[in-house]
């Protein structure tokens, strides 16, 4: 074979077959033989056909693997030779073996076989009268010395890939043989307890990603039904956390948190088997949730990292964790433009790193909850996915849509269903709240504890999984396997991801080699260590800021009542968005029964002031600034536990322009600094958005979620703080709202009304010609608009003022009454005759409230529903008690004396509601956030609304300032 490939033309031109598989650096460097991969390729090649005997298999990756069976066989026998030891079935082995392998080489080569099929069926070279029969026919003709020949001559690097696999798994698998025949009986005694399980008659491997040269966890099972696990890395770790849960028990009655059973060998290890069973009571529900919380303060305390839901199994009332290799896991900081930001590192830092709590994995298509708590079986995946349409016949191909995100055994399951862990909030938070006070009171003793971790070999995780399994999925396209130099360039997207980020950087050398081994890239260190170590045993020295054992023990002396709070917090912020999509519509009432204070403007002022501390209070300071962590709607469809943006509805200028208001009406001077402290971001936000226009693109020109309402913020947060550096980014971000916007998205919330809006209010605000300009310009794309796209932002019938024809109309209308022109008007007056509210959501966003807000011939029994609403218990701006009231003193600014009346009777059982339970914010379970529309801040703002309408203008409207008009 070798002499045939190297006569064929393979893009080098010179040199022996393989040539076209090594790398550019390979190439320079390397004096050496033929690889070890090319021998096995030229081996199989070489050494004749294997029966042809049997029907090419009707499951496409078995058809594939058929093709490949030669090389297949040589890496089969060398397990063969292994398992013909101890007490192994041999045969059930290899079997096992033999259709793994091939199933694994049939991945590798799909797009390619698939792309000579295609080429085969055009050119009519494909026997049979079925499109199944020409399929067989490709196969069958396919594996063939000549043709693999001709393959591997035209693909040398899917040679690389095909013969590296069979090296190294083959490799893997007699290792992993060799270690079992050497421990059976300890194993037996250990794991089995004493009970002899028959024959090994399965290893299934690719549990795991593999790493380390196709190492990978396994599954061993046996003839009598039992099974354990193996594990190709040392499990000291997991021996000391199981210790370590045995003293959480010790300090908490009744806890009783089980840990697996391992036997630990120099380098590997093995473990026990733990099935997944089902809860037969709510009580032992209950049971598992309390103990997941104390679990989830354990791993808090030694800083546990990459939890998931592929890493813990429900095994009836039992939360048990099977993978702790990722303890004391340091953080790893990845610049960002914008620079370092508090809350971004108190959430690196807190119950929410792990992975444990809910987080949500996003796509174009959704989100779907990939935490040990979540990992819902069934739920569509939010991304689409490599697919095969036509497979076993000659039209296969390659497709992307849509698949299933098929989850794990992690969830608790009661009769046939898997449990919600949002209902258990109250067990979970009680399981973290003991678990953390022992460790608190007992922490002495577990600093000591820790110790004996020094040097245990931990896994550090550089980068999402998915990262790598991406490149090394499109780095199989035909188009990249005929010279290496091309995939190669596949993998440039690790050096672009690390641009700025000097310790990826130096990373990249050994994630290249991991890869090109056909292995995700894996890194260890120690928790006494400040190095890495790479899969092929490198150091990096001092790669990391300081020994994670060290952040660990300064971390639990640090613990008190006070952090403890913060993490419940977390937890139930986290729990919160699994229960609900966003939903913009009014929600719960609260009786009307009940204190009604008298809502004098003190009163109202004195209840805003008590927020803005509580604002405060929840702030994380750090680099020169302020920012808070927040319960946000992503997508708007979506909630997320986040460290603030920028925006006006959810981000950092919102709380600061309710800061920046108060302090304008108080005189208080820590609400100004705090102010100017959330927004010194913005000019290096400006300058990113100069450099990369097309994330400007994505963030929109809208009102309250785009760059108008960021412009909206700037302006009066200048005049209100009177700060001439503030006002001097206004500009810039103007302009920037220019080059944000989208042709195809209208809406207030996030396109063009919104940002006419925004730019109305900066020009009566300050006068700058730009925002007068882009006002025209929105005006009179809207108008164009309305005759050629959608103008709803969402799919929904009645969008209302956020997001629907209500918020369009009422921008061209306010436009009109700036002198524009009565055409503005007309258009305007037509949106708003398309839509009318269904009279059962009276929210801001999208219901009655909006409705009225927008049209001044509303008809009077909406005005009329409004004022004798039941009170809301959300108290928010967007969807809340707020909104209502709002609309209320909009009427009433309009001549409605009974909705002036109603405003005021409504203030007066809001403060009375405040009084006794506090406030409660628009987000799931009323989640204290501190942003504007759905949080703390728009519910302060709100209150000096109804306290001080003269001076504070409605921002709902995007209004400008009292007396501001340029």
């Amino acid at each position: 074979m070798s002499q045939a490939i190297s006569h064929r033309d393979n893009g080098i031109n010179s040199g022996p077959w393989w040539t076209g598989a090594l790398t550019a650096a390979e190439r320079r460097w390397t004096v050496q033989g033929r690889p070890r991969w090319a021998e096995l390729i030229d081996l199989a090649v070489g050494s004749g056909p294997v029966s042809a005997e049997g029907a090419v298999p009707c499951d496409w990756p078995d058809a594939f693997a058929w093709v490949f069976r030669p090389l297949v066989r040589i890496a089969r026998d060398r397990v063969a030779t292994a398992a013909a030891a101890g007490k192994i079935d041999a045969q059930a082995v290899t079997a096992a073996f033999d259709r793994q392998l091939g199933r694994r080489l049939a991945g590798l080569a799909a797009r390619t076989l698939v792309l000579e099929l295609n080429v085969e069926r055009v050119s009519g070279r494909l026997a049979g009268d079925t499109a199944q029969q020409r399929f067989a026919d490709f196969v069958r003709s396919q594996a063939s010395p000549e043709r693999l020949t001709t393959l591997f001559a035209e693909y040398p690097v899917l040679a690389r890939l095909l013969g590296q696999a069979c090296q190294y798994t083959a490799d893997a698998q007699v290792e992993l043989i060799e270690r079992f025949i050497a421990d059976r009986d300890l194993i037996v005694a250990r794991l089995l307890g004493g009970a002899d399980p028959g024959d090994l008659v399965e290893i299934r491997t690719g549990i795991g990603d593999t790493h380390q040269r196709g190492r990978s966890v396994a599954i061993l099972h046996f003839a009598g039904g039992r099974k354990v696990v193996y594990k190709p890395r040392s499990l000291e770790l997991h021996r000391h956390f199981s210790g370590l849960v045995g003293w959480l028990n010790s300090k908490v009655l009744g806890l009783g948190l089980r840990s697996v059973d391992s036997l630990t060998r120099q380098g590997y290890g093995w473990l026990e088997f733990v099935e997944h069973r089902p809860c037969t009571q709510v009580a032992e529900v209950d049971r598992f949730y309390r103990r997941q919380g104390a679990l989830l303060a354990l791993l808090y305390a030694v800083d546990g990292a990459d939890i998931h839901y592929e890493n813990l199994i429900a095994c009836g009332d039992q939360p048990v964790l099977v993978d702790v290799e990722t303890l004391f896991h340091p953080m790893l900081e990845q610049p960002t433009a914008t620079g370092p930001d508090p809350a971004a590192r108190v959430l690196a830092s807190s119950v929410h790193r792990m992975a444990l709590l809910p987080q949500m994995l996003l796509g174009e298509h959704g989100a779907v909850d990939v935490s040990a708590l979540g990992g819902d079986k069934g739920v569509q995946s939010p991304s689409d996915v490599v697919a095969w349409d036509g497979v076993g016949t000659d039209a296969m191909r390659l497709v992307r849509r849509r698949g299933e995100f098929h989850g794990a055994t992690n969830r608790p399951r009661l009769g046939e269903l898997d449990v919600e862990p949002s209902e258990y909030r109250a067990a979970m938070l009680g399981g973290f709240r003991e678990g953390y006070d022992a460790i608190v009171r007992h922490r002495s003793e577990l600093i000591g504890l820790l110790t004996a971790c020094t040097n245990d070999e931990i896994r550090i995780v550089a980068r999402p999984s998915q990262v790598y399994a991406t490149l090394l999925d499109e780095s199989t396209h035909p188009d990249v396997l005929r010279d290496a130099v091309q995939r190669e360039r596949v993998f440039d997207a690790l050096t672009i991801d690390s641009a700025c980020d000097l310790a990826r950087q130096r990373l990249i050398p050994s994630e290249l080699n991991d890869l090109w081994a056909g292995d995700l890239p894996v890194f260890t260190s120690k928790p006494g260590s400040r190095d890495l170590w790479a899969a092929d045993g490198e150091c990096l020295p001092d790669l990391l800021e300081g020994p994670g054992l060290a952040t660990v023990v300064l971390k639990i002396a640090a613990m008190d009542e006070v952090d403890r709070y913060d993490q419940e917090w977390l937890i139930s912020a986290a729990l919160a968005t699994r229960a609900q999509p966003v939903a913009h519509r009014t929600g719960e009432t609260r009786p009307r029964a009940g204190t009604s204070a008298i809502p004098d403007p003190q009163r109202l002022l004195s209840a805003a002031c008590g927020i803005a501390d509580e604002i405060g209070a929840r702030a994380m300071h750090g680099d020169g600034r302020a920012n808070w962590l927040g319960l946000e709607p992503i997508i708007d469809k979506h909630w997320a536990v986040l460290p603030m943006g920028a925006g006006l509805a959810h981000g950092y200028c919102g709380v600061a322009l309710f800061l920046a208001q108060l302090a304008d009406l108080t005189g208080v001077q820590r609400y100004a600094e705090l102010a100017r402290d959330a927004v010194r971001p913005v000019p290096r936000l400006i300058d990113q958005l100069i450099t990369e226009p097309e994330l400007g693109v994505t963030i929109g020109c809208g009102g309250p979620h785009g760059l108008g309402g960021i412009s909206y913020a700037i302006a009066r947060l200048g005049n209100l703080l009177d700060d001439p550096e503030i006002r001097s980014w206004l500009p810039a971000v103007v302009d920037l709202t220019r080059a944000a916007t989208d042709d195809e998205l209208a809406c207030f919330a996030a396109g063009s009304a919104g940002g006419l809006a925004a730019m109305l209010a900066v020009h009566s605000e300050t006068g700058l010609p730009s925002a007068g300009r882009l006002a025209w310009d929105f005006a009179d794309r809207l108008v164009e608009q309305a005759h050629t796209v959608p103008c709803t932002c969402l799919d929904l019938p009645t969008a209302g003022f956020a997001h629907g024809h209500t918020g369009i109309g009422w921008a061209l209308q306010r436009f009109a009454a700036t002198g524009a022109g009565d055409h503005y008007f007309e258009v305007g007056q037509a949106i708003l005759d398309a839509e009318v509210p269904d009279g059962t959501d009276l929210s801001w966003c999208g219901g009655l409230a909006g409705f009225t807000m927008a049209r001044r011939d509303a008809p009077e029994d909406w005005a009329s529903t409004l004022a004798e609403h039941q009170p809301l218990r959300d108290m928010s701006l967007c969807h809340g008690e707020l909104g209502v009231t709002e609309a209320l003193m909009v009427l009433g600014q309009r001549g409605n004396y009974e909705a002036s009346a109603a405003a005021t009777r409504h203030a007066g059982l809001l403060l009375g509601a405040i009084d006794r339970g506090g406030v409660r914010c628009g987000t799931p379970h009323g989640v204290v956030s501190a942003g504007l529309l759905n949080g703390l801040a728009g519910i302060g703002y709100g209150l000096l609304r109804l306290g001080f309408a003269s001076r504070v203008p409605s921002v709902l409207l995007l209004e400008p300032s009292p007396g501001q008009h340029y």
